[in-house]
Protein backbone atom coordinates (compact mmCIF):
# COMPACT_ATOMS: atom_id res chain seq x y z
CA UNK A 1 0.00 0.00 0.00
CA UNK A 2 1.47 3.71 -0.52
CA UNK A 3 2.04 5.43 2.38
CA UNK A 4 2.99 8.65 0.80
CA UNK A 5 1.69 11.92 2.77
CA UNK A 6 -1.37 13.98 0.84
CA UNK A 7 1.65 16.71 0.21
CA UNK A 8 3.40 14.25 -1.61
CA UNK A 9 0.66 12.54 -3.85
CA UNK A 10 -0.04 16.64 -4.76
CA UNK A 11 3.08 16.97 -5.21
CA UNK A 12 3.64 14.76 -8.79
CA UNK A 13 -0.52 14.78 -10.07
CA UNK A 14 -2.76 17.29 -11.62
CA UNK A 15 -5.44 14.84 -10.89
CA UNK A 16 -7.06 15.21 -7.73
CA UNK A 17 -8.41 11.57 -6.70
CA UNK A 18 -5.75 8.99 -6.29
CA UNK A 19 -5.91 4.93 -6.90
CA UNK A 20 -5.21 2.75 -4.47
CA UNK A 21 -5.12 -0.84 -4.56
CA UNK A 22 -4.53 -4.29 -2.24
CA UNK A 23 -5.10 -7.86 -1.49
CA UNK A 24 -6.39 -9.03 1.60
CA UNK A 25 -4.07 -11.77 2.93
CA UNK A 26 -4.90 -15.40 2.07
CA UNK A 27 -4.81 -15.97 6.49
CA UNK A 28 -7.51 -12.80 7.21
CA UNK A 29 -9.82 -12.59 9.39
CA UNK A 30 -13.47 -11.56 8.59
CA UNK A 31 -13.55 -7.70 9.34
CA UNK A 32 -15.25 -4.88 8.90
CA UNK A 33 -13.75 -3.30 5.94
CA UNK A 34 -13.53 0.16 7.57
CA UNK A 35 -11.98 -0.88 10.55
CA UNK A 36 -9.03 -3.13 8.20
CA UNK A 37 -8.30 0.04 5.90
CA UNK A 38 -8.08 2.34 8.47
CA UNK A 39 -5.36 -0.25 10.25
CA UNK A 40 -3.40 -0.44 7.03
CA UNK A 41 -3.36 3.01 5.37
CA UNK A 42 -1.50 5.47 6.91
CA UNK A 43 -3.47 9.05 8.54
CA UNK A 44 -6.45 7.26 7.35
CA UNK A 45 -10.00 7.91 9.71
CA UNK A 46 -12.62 5.54 10.07
CA UNK A 47 -15.29 8.80 9.59
CA UNK A 48 -13.16 9.49 6.13
CA UNK A 49 -13.41 5.81 5.25
CA UNK A 50 -16.58 5.45 5.78
CA UNK A 51 -17.76 8.44 3.80
CA UNK A 52 -15.54 7.51 0.39
CA UNK A 53 -17.36 3.86 0.98
CA UNK A 54 -20.99 6.36 1.07
CA UNK A 55 -20.03 7.82 -2.52
CA UNK A 56 -18.96 4.20 -3.79
CA UNK A 57 -15.15 5.23 -3.98
CA UNK A 58 -14.13 2.11 -2.27
CA UNK A 59 -14.98 -0.84 -4.45
CA UNK A 60 -14.22 -4.77 -3.25
CA UNK A 61 -13.80 -6.96 -6.42
CA UNK A 62 -15.05 -4.59 -8.60
CA UNK A 63 -18.14 -3.47 -7.01
CA UNK A 64 -18.89 -0.77 -4.41
CA UNK A 65 -19.21 -1.79 -0.43
CA UNK A 66 -20.34 -0.18 2.37
CA UNK A 67 -18.71 0.02 6.01
CA UNK A 68 -20.11 -2.99 7.24
CA UNK A 69 -18.62 -5.28 5.02
CA UNK A 70 -16.56 -8.01 6.19
CA UNK A 71 -13.46 -8.60 4.17
CA UNK A 72 -12.46 -11.94 3.57
CA UNK A 73 -9.16 -13.44 2.35
CA UNK A 74 -7.89 -12.95 -1.42
CA UNK A 75 -10.69 -9.92 -1.73
CA UNK A 76 -8.73 -7.27 -4.01
CA UNK A 77 -9.78 -3.39 -2.98
CA UNK A 78 -9.18 -0.67 -4.78
CA UNK A 79 -10.37 2.75 -3.38
CA UNK A 80 -10.55 5.77 -5.00
CA UNK A 81 -9.09 8.53 -2.73
CA UNK A 82 -9.85 12.33 -2.76
CA UNK A 83 -6.53 13.70 -2.39
CA UNK A 84 -7.49 17.42 -3.35
CA UNK A 85 -6.36 19.83 -1.30
CA UNK A 86 -8.15 20.72 2.28
CA UNK A 87 -9.83 23.66 2.42
CA UNK A 88 -11.89 24.87 5.23
CA UNK A 89 -13.83 27.45 2.95
CA UNK A 90 -14.21 28.82 -0.43
CA UNK A 91 -15.43 32.25 -0.63
CA UNK A 92 -17.82 33.26 -3.49
CA UNK A 93 -16.80 35.73 -5.39
CA UNK A 94 -18.53 37.07 -8.50
CA UNK A 95 -16.54 37.15 -11.43
CA UNK A 96 -16.86 36.65 -15.14
CA UNK A 97 -16.73 32.65 -16.21
CA UNK A 98 -16.39 31.60 -19.61
CA UNK A 99 -18.34 29.03 -19.32
CA UNK A 100 -18.31 26.53 -22.39
CA UNK A 101 -21.05 24.06 -20.92
CA UNK A 102 -23.04 23.44 -18.33
CA UNK A 103 -26.00 21.04 -17.81
CA UNK A 104 -27.16 19.28 -13.96
CA UNK A 105 -24.08 17.32 -13.99
CA UNK A 106 -21.13 19.41 -14.57
CA UNK A 107 -19.61 22.30 -15.76
CA UNK A 108 -16.64 22.64 -18.50
CA UNK A 109 -15.06 26.09 -18.35
CA UNK A 110 -12.46 27.92 -20.22
CA UNK A 111 -9.72 29.05 -17.63
CA UNK A 112 -7.52 32.38 -18.76
CA UNK A 113 -4.12 32.33 -17.99
CA UNK A 114 -3.26 34.11 -14.78
CA UNK A 115 -5.80 32.55 -12.87
CA UNK A 116 -5.66 30.19 -9.83
CA UNK A 117 -7.67 27.10 -9.93
CA UNK A 118 -8.59 26.60 -6.33
CA UNK A 119 -7.87 28.70 -2.70
CA UNK A 120 -4.28 27.97 -0.82
CA UNK A 121 -0.88 28.43 -0.63
CA UNK A 122 -1.43 32.15 0.07
CA UNK A 123 -4.23 32.11 -3.09
CA UNK A 124 -7.65 32.64 -1.17
CA UNK A 125 -9.26 35.13 -3.18
CA UNK A 126 -9.54 35.80 -7.02
CA UNK A 127 -9.28 31.66 -7.77
CA UNK A 128 -11.60 30.08 -10.31
CA UNK A 129 -13.22 27.98 -7.60
CA UNK A 130 -14.50 30.88 -6.05
CA UNK A 131 -16.15 32.41 -8.99
CA UNK A 132 -17.65 28.66 -9.80
CA UNK A 133 -19.53 28.90 -5.88
CA UNK A 134 -20.70 32.55 -6.42
CA UNK A 135 -22.36 31.07 -9.78
CA UNK A 136 -23.19 28.23 -8.24
CA UNK A 137 -25.07 30.02 -5.41
CA UNK A 138 -26.99 32.58 -7.61
CA UNK A 139 -28.94 29.22 -9.72
CA UNK A 140 -28.92 27.23 -6.12
CA UNK A 141 -29.47 29.75 -2.74
CA UNK A 142 -29.30 27.12 -0.50
CA UNK A 143 -25.75 26.27 -1.33
CA UNK A 144 -23.76 27.53 1.77
CA UNK A 145 -19.91 27.91 2.13
CA UNK A 146 -19.92 24.85 4.07
CA UNK A 147 -20.86 22.68 1.00
CA UNK A 148 -18.82 24.35 -1.33
CA UNK A 149 -15.48 23.82 -0.80
CA UNK A 150 -13.72 21.57 -3.53
CA UNK A 151 -17.23 21.64 -5.01
CA UNK A 152 -16.46 19.24 -8.07
CA UNK A 153 -12.93 19.02 -8.45
CA UNK A 154 -11.30 16.35 -10.41
CA UNK A 155 -8.34 17.83 -12.07
CA UNK A 156 -6.97 21.26 -12.45
CA UNK A 157 -4.26 22.59 -14.51
CA UNK A 158 -1.35 25.85 -14.12
CA UNK A 159 -2.10 29.02 -12.90
CA UNK A 160 -0.29 30.20 -16.26
CA UNK A 161 -1.98 27.62 -18.22
CA UNK A 162 -4.99 28.21 -20.00
CA UNK A 163 -7.70 25.73 -21.76
CA UNK A 164 -10.71 23.66 -20.25
CA UNK A 165 -11.53 22.09 -17.65
CA UNK A 166 -14.23 19.87 -15.63
CA UNK A 167 -15.86 20.35 -12.91
CA UNK A 168 -18.50 17.85 -11.59
CA UNK A 169 -21.79 19.34 -10.00
CA UNK A 170 -23.11 16.13 -8.47
CA UNK A 171 -21.21 13.37 -5.99
CA UNK A 172 -22.53 10.89 -9.46
CA UNK A 173 -21.05 12.60 -11.81
CA UNK A 174 -17.73 13.50 -9.89
CA UNK A 175 -17.22 9.93 -8.65
CA UNK A 176 -17.68 8.91 -12.68
CA UNK A 177 -15.56 11.51 -14.22
CA UNK A 178 -12.66 10.31 -11.33
CA UNK A 179 -12.85 6.72 -12.70
CA UNK A 180 -12.34 8.36 -16.00
CA UNK A 181 -9.15 9.74 -15.05
CA UNK A 182 -8.19 7.14 -13.12
CA UNK A 183 -8.28 4.74 -16.47
CA UNK A 184 -6.67 7.24 -18.27
CA UNK A 185 -9.58 7.22 -21.23
CA UNK A 186 -10.41 11.34 -20.59
CA UNK A 187 -8.69 13.02 -23.87
CA UNK A 188 -6.58 15.70 -23.02
CA UNK A 189 -4.69 17.51 -25.79
CA UNK A 190 -2.24 20.81 -25.46
CA UNK A 191 -0.93 23.27 -27.99
CA UNK A 192 2.71 24.74 -26.98
CA UNK A 193 4.85 26.72 -28.55
CA UNK A 194 8.24 24.99 -27.64
CA UNK A 195 12.23 26.14 -28.22
CA UNK A 196 14.23 24.92 -30.77
CA UNK A 197 13.25 22.90 -34.05
CA UNK A 198 12.15 19.71 -32.76
CA UNK A 199 14.20 16.58 -34.25
CA UNK A 200 10.97 13.83 -34.57
CA UNK A 201 7.67 14.85 -35.96
CA UNK A 202 5.96 12.70 -33.48
CA UNK A 203 6.98 11.00 -30.47
CA UNK A 204 6.58 9.52 -26.98
CA UNK A 205 7.98 11.01 -23.62
CA UNK A 206 8.03 8.54 -20.78
CA UNK A 207 10.04 9.69 -17.57
CA UNK A 208 8.68 10.25 -14.16
CA UNK A 209 8.22 13.37 -12.71
CA UNK A 210 8.77 14.14 -9.22
CA UNK A 211 10.08 17.55 -7.19
CA UNK A 212 13.48 18.58 -7.96
CA UNK A 213 15.51 17.42 -5.50
CA UNK A 214 16.97 20.23 -4.18
CA UNK A 215 14.45 23.47 -5.46
CA UNK A 216 11.54 22.24 -4.01
CA UNK A 217 9.42 24.33 -5.96
CA UNK A 218 10.50 22.82 -9.58
CA UNK A 219 9.76 19.37 -11.08
CA UNK A 220 12.11 16.83 -12.35
CA UNK A 221 12.06 14.35 -15.36
CA UNK A 222 13.45 10.97 -13.60
CA UNK A 223 14.26 8.88 -16.72
CA UNK A 224 15.07 5.50 -14.76
CA UNK A 225 12.12 6.08 -12.23
CA UNK A 226 14.32 6.50 -9.14
CA UNK A 227 12.11 9.88 -8.22
CA UNK A 228 8.18 10.95 -8.68
CA UNK A 229 5.41 9.10 -10.58
CA UNK A 230 5.44 7.55 -14.03
CA UNK A 231 4.32 10.32 -16.70
CA UNK A 232 3.74 9.68 -20.26
CA UNK A 233 3.46 12.68 -23.00
CA UNK A 234 3.08 11.79 -26.50
CA UNK A 235 3.23 14.99 -28.76
CA UNK A 236 3.19 16.22 -32.68
CA UNK A 237 4.90 18.94 -34.73
CA UNK A 238 2.00 20.79 -36.04
CA UNK A 239 4.56 23.77 -37.15
CA UNK A 240 8.04 24.77 -37.25
CA UNK A 241 9.47 28.01 -37.05
CA UNK A 242 13.04 27.64 -36.83
CA UNK A 243 14.19 28.48 -33.49
CA UNK A 244 10.55 27.49 -32.00
CA UNK A 245 8.26 24.92 -32.84
CA UNK A 246 4.62 24.53 -32.58
CA UNK A 247 3.68 21.02 -31.20
CA UNK A 248 0.53 19.18 -29.84
CA UNK A 249 0.81 17.10 -26.77
CA UNK A 250 -1.66 14.35 -25.82
CA UNK A 251 -1.53 13.22 -21.88
CA UNK A 252 -2.21 9.77 -20.92
CA UNK A 253 -1.11 10.79 -17.26
CA UNK A 254 -1.56 14.29 -15.70
CA UNK A 255 0.96 14.79 -13.57
CA UNK A 256 2.18 18.43 -11.87
CA UNK A 257 4.19 20.40 -14.81
CA UNK A 258 4.37 17.50 -16.77
CA UNK A 259 4.52 18.80 -20.30
CA UNK A 260 7.13 21.85 -19.53
CA UNK A 261 9.13 19.37 -17.41
CA UNK A 262 9.20 16.75 -20.00
CA UNK A 263 9.66 19.60 -23.06
CA UNK A 264 12.82 20.77 -20.92
CA UNK A 265 14.00 16.61 -20.48
CA UNK A 266 14.06 16.92 -24.07
CA UNK A 267 15.83 20.03 -24.52
CA UNK A 268 13.05 21.75 -25.96
CA UNK A 269 11.42 24.26 -22.98
CA UNK A 270 8.33 25.71 -23.33
CA UNK A 271 8.73 29.61 -24.57
CA UNK A 272 8.28 32.43 -22.03
CA UNK A 273 8.38 29.43 -19.06
CA UNK A 274 10.32 31.51 -16.66
CA UNK A 275 9.99 28.60 -14.27
CA UNK A 276 11.84 25.97 -16.48
CA UNK A 277 14.80 28.26 -18.41
CA UNK A 278 12.61 28.79 -21.49
CA UNK A 279 12.19 32.90 -20.57
CA UNK A 280 15.48 33.73 -21.82
CA UNK A 281 16.83 32.88 -25.80
CA UNK A 282 17.50 29.09 -25.87
CA UNK A 283 17.87 28.93 -29.23
CA UNK A 284 19.36 31.08 -32.06
CA UNK A 285 22.15 33.81 -32.55
CA UNK A 286 21.99 36.26 -29.90
CA UNK A 287 22.18 39.56 -32.44
CA UNK A 288 20.24 42.89 -31.57
CA UNK A 289 17.50 43.07 -33.64
CA UNK A 290 16.39 39.13 -33.24
CA UNK A 291 16.88 39.39 -29.09
CA UNK A 292 14.67 42.50 -29.75
CA UNK A 293 12.13 40.32 -31.64
CA UNK A 294 11.96 37.83 -28.82
CA UNK A 295 11.73 40.14 -26.14
CA UNK A 296 8.60 41.57 -27.57
CA UNK A 297 7.45 37.90 -27.50
CA UNK A 298 7.73 37.59 -24.64
CA UNK A 299 6.55 41.12 -23.45
CA UNK A 300 3.22 39.75 -25.38
CA UNK A 301 3.40 36.33 -23.93
CA UNK A 302 4.69 36.55 -20.38
CA UNK A 303 3.83 33.12 -19.22
CA UNK A 304 4.34 29.55 -20.97
CA UNK A 305 2.97 29.45 -24.06
CA UNK A 306 0.84 26.22 -23.16
CA UNK A 307 -2.87 25.73 -23.62
CA UNK A 308 -5.53 22.97 -22.96
CA UNK A 309 -7.44 23.07 -26.16
CA UNK A 310 -9.12 19.56 -26.31
CA UNK A 311 -10.94 18.27 -24.30
CA UNK A 312 -12.90 14.43 -24.06
CA UNK A 313 -14.58 12.21 -21.80
CA UNK A 314 -17.99 9.94 -21.45
CA UNK A 315 -20.66 12.23 -19.49
CA UNK A 316 -21.23 10.52 -16.22
CA UNK A 317 -25.11 10.39 -16.79
CA UNK A 318 -25.55 10.14 -20.17
CA UNK A 319 -23.08 7.98 -21.14
CA UNK A 320 -22.99 10.36 -24.58
CA UNK A 321 -19.02 11.07 -25.91
CA UNK A 322 -18.56 14.91 -25.30
CA UNK A 323 -15.48 16.38 -26.89
CA UNK A 324 -14.42 20.20 -26.49
CA UNK A 325 -11.91 22.42 -28.17
CA UNK A 326 -11.56 26.17 -27.52
CA UNK A 327 -9.60 28.50 -29.48
CA UNK A 328 -5.88 29.13 -29.10
CA UNK A 329 -6.23 32.78 -26.68
CA UNK A 330 -4.70 35.89 -27.94
CA UNK A 331 -1.36 36.35 -26.31
CA UNK A 332 0.43 32.75 -28.03
CA UNK A 333 -1.60 33.39 -31.28
CA UNK A 334 -0.22 36.69 -31.62
CA UNK A 335 3.18 35.45 -30.97
CA UNK A 336 2.80 32.13 -33.20
CA UNK A 337 1.72 34.59 -35.86
CA UNK A 338 5.21 36.69 -35.34
CA UNK A 339 7.39 33.40 -35.45
CA UNK A 340 5.37 32.53 -38.26
CA UNK A 341 6.33 35.72 -40.26
CA UNK A 342 9.82 35.39 -38.98
CA UNK A 343 10.31 31.90 -40.16
CA UNK A 344 10.08 33.45 -43.63
CA UNK A 345 12.92 35.33 -43.24
CA UNK A 346 15.38 32.64 -42.70
CA UNK A 347 17.76 30.99 -44.85
CA UNK A 348 16.21 27.71 -46.58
Amino acid sequence: MNNETLDQKLDSSDELFERFSLQVDKGQEALRIDKFLANRIEGASRNKLQQAMNLGMVQVNGLPVKANYKIKPQDQIVIYSDISPEQTEVTPEKMDLNIVYEDTALMVLNKPAGMVVHPGSGNYHGTLLNGVAWYLQQNNPALSEETLPRFGMVHRIDKNTSGLLVLAKTDVAMRQLAKQFFDHTVKREYVALVWGNVENDSGTIRAHVGRHQRFRKLFEAYPDGEHGKEAITHYEVLERFGYVTLIRCKLETGRTHQIRVHMKYLGHPLFSDDFYGGDKIVKGTIYARYKQFVENCFAICNRQALHARTLGFIHPVTEAALHFECPVPSDMEEVIEKWRKYATTLPR
